[in-house]
């Protein structure tokens, strides 16, 4: 029998290519840098922002020109080399109609979940426009600091370490034995824990509730999920769908 193929590589069902991933999320990192300089919020994970400020010296025209430059070198380069199929429209189409898909069964699904465990409500809400730029922050760079490099640079180093595998987050991974998987799968809740966590630790902190946590930690594991099957702008995209329902039309 012969084998089963995966999607071919341009088809929308395949997995996005590292590049391809990028180039679907830079309209949300200009539009939260964009967004950051003037209504004076920032999400904790964003170590860029202030950095940039004081190259700028704190002026907003020298900010938003950077950010602008930024767009434009990294436009050029995802055309040049991605051939045009990097910013192909049916691609952002495809991605944003996966991502609410994705988001839809995270907020009902996860909603159920930890409503069976725990009694309450959890409740949520914030102005339009800082719930909006803070939905776009926690999309790029929580989805950067706790899928790609947490979880997903943590799970290669610790598969390599403890299993003869490799673990490849961008390819198909056919040859990967039950202890390589069991690794990653063990780190996935891990790192699902310390995401939730993060919510609970510097200025602008919650206050931490059993519920709330397990709450955020089976977010966490759901968004790994997408990551590790669809990759990083799949991630992206549903996390900052998943934020402006709760954040902003949810109110």
């Amino acid at each position: 029998m012969a084998p089963v193929k995966g999607p071919a590589a341009d088809s929308l069902f395949a997995k996005p290519g590292a590049l391809v991933d990028l180039g679907l999320t830079l309209p949300v990192f200009l539009l939260y840098h964009a967004g950051v300089i003037f209504l004076g919020v920032r999400n904790g994970s964003d170590l860029l922002t202030e950095s940039m400020l004081r190259l700028a010296d704190g002026d907003t025209r020298t900010y938003l020109g950077m950010t602008a430059a930024v767009g434009v070198i990294f436009v050029g380069a995802y055309a040049t080399v991605g051939r045009g199929e990097v910013f192909a429209p049916r691609k952002f189409l495809a991605i944003l109609a996966e991502a609410t898909l994705y988001a839809a069964a995270m907020k009902f699904g996860v909603t159920w979940a930890v409503g069976r465990l725990f009694a309450g409500h959890i409740a949520t809400g914030r102005e339009a426009a800082v719930g909006m730029v803070m939905s776009l922050g926690a999309g790029f760079y929580e989805e950067l600091a706790f899928r790609v490099l947490l979880f997903g640079v943590g799970a290669k180093a610790l598969v390599l370490a403890f299993t003869p595998d490799r673990l490849d987050l961008v390819k198909a991974n056919d040859g990967l034995h039950w202890r390589g998987v069991l690794v990653a799968v063990l780190w996935a809740f891990v790192s699902a824990a310390v995401f939730s966590g993060a919510h609970y630790v510097g200025p602008l902190a919650d206050v931490f509730k059993p519920d709330t946590f397990a709450f955020r930690a089976l977010l966490g594991l759901a968004l790994t999920l997408v990551f590790v099957t669809r990759g990083f702008a799949a991630a992206v995209w549903t996390h900052l769908v998943y934020d402006v329902w709760v954040l902003v039309l949810d109110r």
